[in-house]
């Protein structure tokens, strides 16, 4: 009876190690972080400020974002104010916008070494808002969607091409008025980037 005991005991305690082996390896393998929280932050310096967030075009913003271009410089932040944006391992984010639309045309004529334009302004009043997604190289999470939601409602895009990486929106979901969360969805894992009222005041 000892015997026995001895060897059932002797078993049971073999199963219980490879079990407690095989759940190692199972953490070992399994991912870290199957999600990333991230809290996005405005790019810093940039001027002439800003603090009325993203909106359509104005003769104010307008003239605003002419002045921006005329900076002239490598990586102006007034123009390039999304650099960074939600920055994380897997995916770069971009923005486009009617105030981008303008200082960056004006830019880029001055870096040519030709007078500041006169951008269109009919067409910056027909820009909406759009969010480039681009997966960095070697992440191995390819994307899969882009969602925004304010107050814990999603916000519809008003254009959605997940193959080239781009979602349009129009100017209200992005009032600084409420936190905005952009949800990155990839194959392996997903971004959440919340962006608080006070960043959004200086998106332009």
């Amino acid at each position: 009876m000892r015997r026995t005991l001895s060897t059932y005991t002797l078993r049971l305690h073999r199963s219980l190690i490879s079990g407690f082996c095989w759940g190692l390896l199972l953490v070992a393998v399994s991912p870290a972080n199957p999600s990333a929280q991230i809290t996005a932050t405005a790019r810093p310096d940039a001027t002439p400020p800003w603090h009325q967030g993203i909106l359509p075009i104005s003769s104010e913003s307008y003239y605003h974002a002419i002045d921006c271009g005329k900076q002239g410089g490598e990586d102006p932040p007034c123009v390039f104010w999304d650099t960074g944006l939600c920055k994380n391992d897997d995916f770069e984010l971009s923005a486009y916008t009617a105030y981008k639309q303008v200082a960056y045309e004006v830019w880029r004529v001055i870096r040519s070494g030709r007078p500041a334009p006169q951008p269109d302004f009919y067409a910056a009043q027909s820009t909406r808002v759009t969010i480039g997604v681009t997966p960095i190289q070697g992440s191995g999470n390819a994307l899969t969607d882009l969602t925004l939601t304010r107050n814990g409602t999603s916000v519809n895009p008003v254009d959605r091409n997940v193959r080239d990486g781009r979602f349009t929106f129009d100017y209200p979901a992005w009032a600084p008025t409420a936190a905005v969360t952009l949800e990155i969805t990839g194959d392996a894992r997903s971004i959440s980037c919340t962006i608080e009222p006070g960043v959004l005041q200086q998106f332009r």
